[in-house]
């Protein structure tokens, strides 16, 4: 007798083989763009002021990332300590939501702004009225150790705010996805790759490993992106992310192959090349 896991596994895949056809775009269909931490390099990342930001520049996406406090909120930050891109000191998951509240995230320069370290419920409810779709990364701690119970906590979240149709959930980590596709197989998932290609896989093999977990999508490090893997993307059905992508002759290069969603801490620069 096949045991739960397997059995979510099983429809996890099945329901990304549907939602890869349904969201396999035109030959031709621009690609679209997602504001990565919100506009990194535009305002403070990942703080409100960023998304907001984004919005009124008509994006398709913003991304963000997850992390979970020492009593279990989820809040809005890439790193797994407060110190590059905050007033504070420490692991995130040591710290409570309280002892966030006083902090200030910083700059580009570094220097203090007056933005705080927002909830992941207080990003959804900025996005909630708009269109606008969500790339949600789940990180992990310092030690790559999961945060307990975050997959459901962000679900949870995602439903009640309305956003579960609208979010993409991300993570470099196949196990993530494993337990995010078996509380919920109907999420759109996305497995992200970067660094170097270990043992050379081809692109064919790459597109696999998105498969293989039951991701409806796969994001890879621009510098990964080359007209194979966009094909063997298109031959699995699975749309392509390319990642961070900032520098105009990147941008004209990811856009020429064809991806299917560039992400950029310069979303104004990726939105004028489109002609937006």
């Amino acid at each position: 007798m096949r045991s739960r896991w397997a059995a979510a596994a099983a429809l996890a895949l099945a329901v990304a083989a549907v939602c890869a056809v349904a969201e396999r775009p035109a030959a031709g269909a621009a690609p679209r763009i997602a504001a990565h931490r919100g506009g990194a390099r535009l305002w403070p990342e990942n703080s409100l002021l960023a998304f907001r930001g984004a919005l009124g520049l008509g994006v398709d996406f913003v991304e963000t990332d997850v992390h979970l406090t020492a009593d279990g909120e989820p809040v809005v930050i890439h790193d797994p300590t407060l110190e590059r891109t905050t007033t504070g000191a420490g692991a995130v998951r040591a710290a409570r939501l309280a002892d966030l509240a006083p902090l200030r995230l910083k700059g580009a320069d570094g220097a203090p702004t007056a933005e705080p370290v927002p909830t992941l419920a207080q990003l959804l409810d900025v996005l909630a009225p708009a269109r606008v779709e969500l790339l949600l990364e789940i990180k992990v701690g310092a030690a790559r150790e999961r945060y307990a119970g975050i997959e459901e906590t962000v679900l949870g979240l995602l439903r009640a705010r309305g956003l579960h149709d609208r979010t993409i959930v991300m993570a470099f980590e196949p196990e993530t996805l494993a337990r995010v596709r078996a509380l919920d197989p109907t999420v759109r998932t996305a497995l992200l790759i970067g660094g170097r290609r270990a043992g050379r896989p081809t692109p064919d093999q790459i597109v696999e490993s998105a498969r293989r977990v039951g991701a409806t999508h796969l994001g890879l490090n621009h510098r990964l992106v080359d007209a194979d893997v966009v094909a063997a993307a298109r031959r699995a059905g699975i749309p392509l992310a390319a990642w961070t992508v900032n520098e105009e002759a990147d941008l004209h290069r990811v856009l020429a192959l064809g991806v299917d969603v560039v992400i950029s801490d310069r979303p104004d620069l990726a939105t004028r090349l489109l002609g937006r």
